[in-house]
């Protein structure tokens, strides 16, 4: 093998090598957004279920302290 065949495969290979390095990180990047993403999905969620069981509770309440005080005349 000559001098310039070893520089051209070196090259070569140098190549592979960047690009996988750049291909294994928008890899890790995309990753990343979309855990990142169902983390603020789930987050919001979690908000939405806790006013909701909130306004249920306080339904259910405002119910209890109605009921009672009913008075029914015969």
């Amino acid at each position: 093998m000559c001098l310039r065949e070893w520089v051209r495969l070196e090259k070569i290979e140098g190549v592979v090598v960047n690009s996988s390095i750049v291909l294994v990180s928008a890899v890790l990047a995309s990753l990343a957004v979309g855990v990142l993403f169902a983390y603020g999905v789930c987050i919001a969620m979690f908000n939405v279920f806790r006013i909701h069981a909130r306004q249920v509770a306080a339904v259910r309440q405002a119910r209890s302290v109605v009921a009672p005080t009913q008075v029914v005349e015969g």
